[in-house]
């Protein structure tokens, strides 16, 4: 009965999660049922549970997790004053005269998105409301362009300052700033591989991406390329800042989320755009998603702390590390098992369940340092199919409530496939070639 009570606590937790019980509430509610289990064995007294309220204060007194409310709260602010929105616009307009032009945009402003606010909703919500109608009005295929802004959008996955890898270096025991350094080049390249499936699309199918018409590629007052200074500018100073004061070890990752989210503010304020509507938006996105991983954070802790009662943890231990391979093994299982779980299960989840269960296996086999880093960031460009693979990829449903009926889900699940394609050869580039991450860690 000792031996199973692991493997049962595993399987129970995500039998009730695919059940569709929330995740927090489920991962709380097993560990309680297992507590009591456990301590009628005699494998542990109740005083055990006297650790979690002071983990709890714990979680609450992390100054890494602070930031993530920091970014959120700057991402949301930047899409609900409609600076987003001129970002897109005007990158349009400069990009629409070329076939595939405005396909091409949406990767490029992605990026710039994921790089000025790390939250993919915003980005995917703001692409999918500017864009897709433009597109579609003038003969873009519907694949093509709802696959082009879910997959663009969720580059705020892995581009740097992203919430994921706040998230995943607290989890990893690792450096903000390694994390955030490691997942640059990364980042970047899977935007460049994405613009030239973009490209391959327009020389190929050209009937697929057509070029905009000249009305569409012109701004009302200012000429074009003043416009597009104007428009780009103050964003990249603010990411500059942001990620500069991190990586130049001036700034902790929370001192710089707390710039980043006053800069968006005055950016905001600048234009003529902070209300007491936007603000109040804002603050109710930022408080949604912080509770949520909060939250999960509570239940994961409690469930960490029963199933290490019940040895599930030496288990798990001894499961990855007797893999044939070694290191091998435990990268092929682990990508897998992240791979599926994407299918089903939102990266919060994913990184307070999994990760905790396959750090202590990788150090176990000598992951250390710069090759842990290189494994958070493998994690990272995995954890972000997460939002596209169907049925459940969040980014699906934030452009289906954006989307207009006429096109079907079925065509948005389509036009993600080859996406997730060219994730997966970015994942595979970074497995093969390590310093793609370590380059710039020094």
């Amino acid at each position: 009965m000792v031996d199973v009570l692991g493997p049962l606590m595993f399987f129970a937790v995500f039998l009730l999660i695919f059940s569709g019980y929330p995740v927090a509430f489920a991962l709380g509610g097993v560990a309680l049922v297992f507590a009591v289990i456990g301590v009628e064995v005699g494998l542990f007294d109740w005083g055990l549970l006297s650790a979690l309220p002071v983990r709890i204060f714990g979680i609450m007194e992390n100054q890494i997790l602070l930031a993530v409310p920091f970014f959120i709260f700057m991402g949301t602010v930047l899409e609900k004053s409609r600076l987003a929105e001129d970002l897109l616009k005007t990158i349009g307009a400069l990009f629409g005269r070329a076939r595939g032009g405005l396909a091409l945009a949406v990767v490029f402003v992605g990026a710039l998105l994921a790089a000025a606010t790390g939250v993919v909703g915003a980005s995917v919500v703001a692409m999918g409301l500017i864009s897709l109608p433009v597109m579609l009005r003038y003969g873009y295929s519907p694949v093509l362009a709802t696959g082009v802004i879910t997959a663009s959008g969720t580059l705020g996955q892995i581009i740097p300052p992203s919430v994921v890898l706040v998230v995943l270096a607290d989890q990893m025991g690792l450096s903000v700033g390694d994390l955030f350094l490691g997942s640059l080049i990364p980042g970047l390249m899977l935007a460049g591989l994405y613009a030239v499936y973009v490209g391959g699309v327009a020389i190929f199918k050209p009937e697929a991406a057509p070029a905009l018409p000249p009305e569409e590629r012109t701004l009302s007052g200012l000429p074009l390329l003043r416009q597009v200074a104007l428009v780009m500018v103050p964003p990249l100073v603010l990411i500059l800042l942001v990620l500069g004061s991190i990586f130049a070890g001036v700034a902790t990752p929370t001192e710089a989320g707390a710039l980043g989210a006053v800069g968006a503010l005055l950016l905001a304020l600048a234009n003529g755009r902070l209300r007491l509507k936007t603000l109040k938006a804002a603050m109710d996105e930022t408080t949604r998603l912080t509770t949520m991983v909060v939250f999960l954070l509570i239940g994961s802790t409690a469930f960490a702390l029963v199933f290490r009662g019940v040895y599930g943890d030496l288990w798990i231990e001894h499961l990855l590390t007797n893999l044939p391979g070694g290191v091998v093994g435990l990268l092929i299982v682990a990508n897998l098992a992240i791979f599926v779980l994407g299918f089903f299960l939102d990266f919060f989840e994913i990184a307070f369940i999994i990760i905790p269960l396959i750090v202590p296996a990788a150090r176990a086999l000598g992951m250390e340092g710069d090759t842990l880093v290189w494994f958070g960031v493998m994690i990272a460009m995995n954890l972000q199919t997460s939002f596209l693979t169907p049925p459940f990829g969040f980014a699906l449903f934030y452009l289906r409530g954006v989307t207009p009926k006429t096109v079907p889900t079925t065509q948005i699940y389509r036009g993600v496939l080859p996406f997730i394609g060219v994730q997966l050869v970015g994942l595979l580039l970074v497995i093969l070639f390590p310093e793609l991450v370590t380059a710039l860690l020094g």
